[in-house]
């Protein structure tokens, strides 16, 4: 049986391959893989059952059943939803649209070729070092080409048979003159690729304001949508200074710290509840998930702050207390709201006494609306 392999690329770029030597592939062994001209270097990310599982979630390639490539047709309606937009050259300067950045048209499983030899791997560290010099002349020929676009990466295929440039954009940018330039500049397949922030940042990695690597660039497998909404629940600042990244979005942290916030609350009473301690009912003002602390205010305004299992003694001690002591008498009715004898026409106070009683402006305004007799 095929061993299921992940392999990770450049900038965090995945894909899933299949094993067929007896020998079984480890994590961190550089392998030469097949791709759709050619074929490419990467490193086994994860094998077993945690590349099945990570596959099977993924759902975008052939191993999960993808569907058919798109008719060029749809290159538009990707561009405008912002997705990753293909449109390549090959080396006569001949641009083509595509609309497939992810998937295999074929629906055939790619296999690994071979482990990676020493001389592959300083074939590949060349072509590394080699990609910052693309990435400057791309970016000279999109100024020449008066594009609103910014170049993030380039990436050389390993046998040099394509050539994918990454850029971010605000609006659509019409770069097939780009495309038939870099094409005959470089004679090779070309690429071009838009990405949004979050995805720039996994490729160019960096360091977050908590001084660490990019969450997104190290350990995060995939990034979903981050909310406003998961910012207040962990009670943070609002202010988008503090809670954004390099990106300029929300910070990544946020989304995977989340379900630890949301777990750690239920231990704790909701703010704004009133429970029944030794001193009576006090108001919960705020809570401390991390040193389980609980603030407190009682109903003469005085705070205080408890640990959170000693508010729970607190609690269970009150309410047995609470349960025995007995009931509070009915509050005497008011004479006012004794039932009286129903009014009768005679109690009816004469029209004089409403008009006296009724204010001097209100009897002006009455006046006022009223309309003149009708003439003869």
């Amino acid at each position: 049986m095929p061993q299921l392999v992940e392999v990770r690329f450049k900038g965090n770029r995945r894909d899933f391959y299949e094993w067929h030597e007896p020998e079984p592939l480890r994590e961190r062994d550089p392998v030469i893989v097949e791709t759709d001209r050619g074929i490419d270097l990467g490193r086994v990310g994860a094998v077993g059952s945690v590349a099945q599982t990570k596959c099977e979630r993924c759902g975008g390639c052939a191993l999960a059943g993808s569907a058919p490539a798109a008719a060029p047709a749809a290159h538009e309606e990707l561009a405008e939803d912002g997705l990753a937009v293909v449109v390549a050259g090959d080396g006569d300067g001949e641009a083509v649209a595509e609309a497939t950045p992810g998937a295999r048209g074929n629906g055939a499983v790619r296999r690994v070729v071979r482990r990676a030899s020493a001389a592959d791997l300083r074939h590949g560290d060349e072509l590394r070092r080699g990609e910052e010099d693309v990435r400057r002349r791309i970016r000279e020929r999109a100024v020449t080409h008066k594009l609103a676009m910014k170049i993030s990466d380039a990436e050389w295929q390993w046998d040099r048979k394509k050539l994918t440039v990454y850029f971010t954009a605000e609006n659509r940018v019409d770069f097939r003159t780009l495309v038939r330039d870099l094409a005959s500049l470089f004679r090779t397949r070309i690429e071009l690729r838009q990405i949004g922030v979050r995805d720039e940042a996994v490729r160019l990695d960096g360091i977050g304001r908590c001084g660490r690597r990019l969450c997104s660039a190290s350990f995060l497998t995939e990034i979903r949508p981050i909310g406003l909404q998961i910012a207040k629940d962990q009670h943070l600042s609002l202010n988008p200074a503090q809670i954004s990244g390099p990106c300029g979005r929300l910070l990544c942290c946020l989304r995977f710290e989340h379900d630890f916030y949301v777990q750690a609350r239920k231990r704790f009473p909701k703010e704004g509840k009133l429970v029944q301690t030794g001193r009576g009912a006090e108001k919960v003002v705020s809570l401390d998930i991390f040193r389980e602390l609980v603030t407190l205010r009682g109903e003469d305004g005085t705070g205080r702050t408890v640990p959170l299992a000693e508010l729970r003694q607190e609690v269970e001690h009150a309410a047995p207390a609470a349960a025995s002591a007995p009931a509070a008498p009915p509050a005497p009715a008011r004479p006012s709201d004794a039932p009286g004898p129903e009014a009768t026409p005679a109690d009816t106070p004469p029209q004089g006494a409403l008009a006296a009683a009724t204010p001097p402006h209100r009897r002006r305004r009455r006046r006022g609306r009223r309309r003149p007799p009708p003439g003869p």
